[in-house]
């Protein structure tokens, strides 16, 4: 397949620059794939949607402020992006200058040195703390939470919140980007469906930088994806088996939780695994685990919009866009739900 096949004319207007004054009142598109039906809904109507026994699969990963703006120490500015923490004391980052940053280089904060350029990996580097600090505690002195690229105005303190679920882990910090369909969820949300006999599960993959990379190639599987840190553990192993085994279903919120689950099934059966993953989901992909997700709406010819295509098919998904579009949905990171079945 070609990427041209997934494309579509997005007005800008429909570019979501703001979260909603409250998660659960976004809209959600429900594309029922057996029927070919949509229906408009509110993203609180999830709970009519679901089932006693089904499992909801969260990605429980936080978010860090990846992006600092700094000073290397000719007096020029860079901006850091934290691609991936090694160590607290080590990361693979994107350095953006006007003039490439020399291998050595120190790049300063409010006049001090803190991080000196240690090597060059393809199109990131490495980066080392010094000076007494950690990169932990650098981050959360000089960083600011990474909006998308498509969000056209600098990160302010709202978005420390709501750029992030409200069950992100602080034990599992490390994406750069949200899992953005976790966003919908609130406290009250999440209660409801307690209560209504809903099983949830929590995966973690740590969303990188490459996640906004375009596909280059015009032939799709012609296209090498990005490495990103994933874990699934035996508790939801257990918990995916149980559920299928008595009729139930596994809904992933969001196509991390897809990437996590189909990864631990490449062997057909979903087992425990750690690690990274370059599992690339297009059509004609067959899903070993999940019978459903919940998503927001993708952008063009990206490897989200195909993933979705292979639940969905390609030209129920293009469909379902399109009334979108006309509907006025709001698109990517901060906008509207989707869910298929």
């Amino acid at each position: 397949m070609k990427k041209k096949d997934f494309n579509f004319e997005l007005p800008p207007h429909l570019i979501a620059q703001v979260p909603l004054a409250n998660r659960s009142q976004s809209r959600m598109l429900k594309l029922d794939t057996a029927n070919k039906q949509f229906s408009d809904l509110l993203f609180k109507d999830i709970l009519s949607e679901l089932q006693a026994g089904d499992l909801l699969v969260f990605n429980n990963t936080k978010v860090i402020p990846a992006r600092l703006l700094a000073q290397k120490s000719t007096g020029g500015k860079v901006e850091v992006f934290v691609e991936r923490i090694l160590n607290d004391q080590q990361a693979k980052a994107l350095l953006k200058s006007n003039k490439s940053v020399k291998l050595g280089s120190h790049i300063q904060f409010d006049g001090v040195a803190k991080l000196v350029v240690t090597a060059k990996r393809g199109m990131f580097y490495l980066v080392e703390a010094v000076g007494g600090i950690g990169l932990s505690e650098l981050l959360q002195a000089h960083g600011h939470m990474p909006l998308p690229p498509y969000i056209t105005r600098d990160a302010d303190q709202h978005d420390d919140e709501r750029y992030q679920t409200v069950y992100a882990d602080d034990q599992q910090a490390g994406a750069v980007a949200a899992p953005t369909a976790g966003l919908h969820f609130d406290e009250d949300l999440l209660a409801a469906l307690k209560d209504l006999g809903v099983q949830t599960a929590f995966v973690t993959l740590h969303v990188g930088a490459g996640t906004f990379q375009p596909v280059k190639t015009d032939d799709i599987e012609a296209h090498q994806m990005h490495k990103e840190w994933l874990s699934v553990d035996q508790h939801v192993c257990d918990l995916v088996k149980q559920t299928k085994a008595k009729g139930h279903r596994v809904i992933a919120v969001g196509t991390t939780a897809v990437r996590c689950l189909e990864t631990a099934a490449a062997q057909d059966e979903i087992k425990p695994y750690v690690g990274d993953t370059q599992i690339f989901i297009f059509p004609g992909y067959e899903f070993k685990v999940i019978d459903g997700l919940i998503t927001n709406f993708h952008l063009p010819e990206s490897t989200l919009v195909m993933l979705v295509s292979a639940l969905a098919g390609r030209a129920q998904i293009l469909s379902a866009y399109q009334h979108a579009i006309e509907s006025e949905y709001r698109f990517f990171s901060y906008g509207d739900a989707m869910l298929i079945l």
